[in-house]
């Protein structure tokens, strides 16, 4: 598992009504490699809105439509949920992700 891996989580979160829903490890290398048991994840939603807290995604990097990542909404994901591989963020979808965190984060 690395930064930018883009995963099928089943049961994400309480508050989300679907079954399964695909995420955006987002969490440092360091962290993911860790001992931590949980992981920093933003999901990915059908609807893109077109604010500066989402970055879209589609088949380039594994979906299988055109999608949006919502840093927004990052929640914390325990890596043993975490196993159905989607695809992978290019560099550059990587850096639009980044930039994406700092604007949801206020970090300048």
């Amino acid at each position: 598992m690395k930064r930018g891996d883009l995963y099928r989580v089943y049961k994400g979160s309480k508050q989300d009504p679907k079954n399964c829903r695909v995420f955006a490890v987002v969490s440092r290398q360091a962290l993911i490699e860790s001992k931590f048991s949980t992981v920093m994840c933003a999901p990915v939603y059908g609807s893109y809105l077109g604010i500066s807290t989402q970055v879209p995604v589609g088949t380039d990097e594994g979906m299988k439509h055109n999608s949006c990542i919502y840093c927004d909404e990052i929640i914390s994901i325990p890596k043993s949920s975490i196993s159905d591989y989607v695809g992978t963020l290019s560099d550059n979808k990587v850096e639009e992700l980044n930039r994406a965190l700092a604007i949801a984060l206020d970090i300048e």
